[in-house]
């Protein structure tokens, strides 16, 4: 371990889980070989093309963080990733960190809460924020992708700033929560001194499937969730839709993607006091099967030109299926992973304080998520029922070899 490395240790000895920031009690593998790795071991591996926890199917859990850089210092930020790389893959290999070489006069390199606890099928994907690429002593503006801007306004948006934006993200997903705690605790721990923490999430009970192995989940709102979504093994949809090829603007982002993340609150309560059939109109499917209203089965086809004897079409023109259909969208698709929270009582309301920590990943934010968002926040009939109050968008680089360390691209 480098001096850096131990120095950075030794001095977030006193960061614990209040030092994290959390919430309340809240808590994707594309390639085949790897789906079958987790299947038998309960890991995923850390290294490859791409980025694992992006087609890698949806585990159980979540715990996101997103920091901001201390100072404007690309060595830090170089040594940061190269521990966070290095960390991560001994923690999706269930390993601790360090391989238990600790001292007895100093804190211990791992926290140690996974002892005895299998990887869970941990995965940890790093991104990069647009702020990140404005700070000048860095000197990366020549290596902004494009794409990378900060969300425009949308309708409906009641952002939160403290639950908005940041330098660089972590998304640690398992199936066992605290697997993904410990993944962030950790990371944290080992950047302190470079980075602080703007704000996380945690998350429960997936709200999407990202493999053909998976079924659909339910949402808080008692809905199957996801059903359209794109499946990993559906590799051209992949390399249209989320994989960024040789045509990207900045080469070290070929083989990575970009992800947008919405913290999305729900209004249990007025829902829960909402009729069946307008909670079915409301989204387009029934609401025990999960089929289009008009059809009986899940996955058949949305009958978006299928109308009543009246003249009525039989999914509703403001539904929310509809509104997000591909083909109401010009084609346009996005790769779902989100999870459901609970982050206690808001106390303005008496209510529940829950909902959809929505994330996605495409090519492009502003062609896929933002033409498609414009769209659902101006005539979607579910905004009566949720409010949009966290947004934030990465830059997700490809995965590294061993060896080497994810970012490596931008900060060499």
């Amino acid at each position: 371990m480098s001096p850096l490395s131990r120095r950075r240790l030794l001095g977030s000895a006193g960061i614990g889980a209040a030092g994290l920031g959390l919430g309340g009690a809240g808590f994707l593998i594309g390639q085949e070989t790897a789906s079958a790795q987790a299947a038998t071991t309960g890991t995923v591996e850390f290294h490859g093309t791409h980025q694992a926890g992006i087609d890698t199917p949806v585990q159980d859990r979540l715990h996101f963080a997103a920091f901001d850089l201390v100072d404007d210092d690309r060595a830090a930020l170089r040594s940061l990733l190269e521990e966070w790389s290095q960390a991560a893959a001994e923690m999706t290999r269930g390993r601790r960190i360090g391989g238990g070489g600790d001292v007895v006069l100093a804190p211990p390199m791992d926290t140690g809460e996974t002892v005895g606890l299998s990887p869970a099928n941990l995965t940890i994907t790093f991104g990069f924020g647009p702020a990140l690429f404005e700070r000048p002593g860095l000197e990366l503006a020549d290596r902004r992708p494009t794409a990378l801007q900060a969300l425009p306004p949308l309708p409906g948006d009641q952002l939160n700033e403290g639950e908005s934006g940041g330098d660089l993200c972590v998304q640690a997903c398992a199936d066992d929560p605290q697997v993904a705690f410990h993944a962030v605790r950790n990371l944290a721990r080992i950047g302190r001194g470079t980075v602080i923490l703007r704000w996380s999430q945690l998350g429960f009970g997936r709200t999407s499937t990202t493999s053909r192995s998976q079924e659909t989940p339910r949402n808080l709102m008692g809905m199957k969730d996801g059903t359209a979504n794109i499946r990993a093994e559906d590799r051209e949809a992949m390399d249209r839709f989320v994989w960024l090829g040789s045509d990207v603007d900045q080469d070290w982002m070929r083989d990575g993607t970009f992800m947008v993340t919405r913290r999305i609150r729900m209004m249990l309560e007025v829902w829960d006091r909402a009729p069946l059939v307008d909670q079915q109109r409301t989204i387009g499917r029934e609401k025990v099967s999960g089929a289009p209203l008009g059809e009986s089965d899940e996955f058949d086809p949305l009958p978006l030109d299928k109308e009543h004897d009246d003249g009525r079409p039989v999914i509703p023109a403001r539904s929310h299926v509809r509104l997000a259909a591909a083909r109401e969208n010009d084609g346009r698709k996005i790769l779902r992973r989100g999870y459901s929270f609970t982050d206690g009582v808001d106390e303005s309301l008496a209510e529940l304080d829950a909902g959809l920590f929505f994330i996605c990943f495409q090519r492009d934010p502003a062609a896929q998520f933002v033409a498609i968002q414009r769209r659902l926040g101006q005539f979607d009939s579910l905004n009566e029922y949720i409010k949009h109050v966290g947004s934030a968008v990465f830059a997700i680089p490809p995965g590294a070899e061993p060896g080497r360390f994810v970012g490596e691209g931008l900060v060499t």
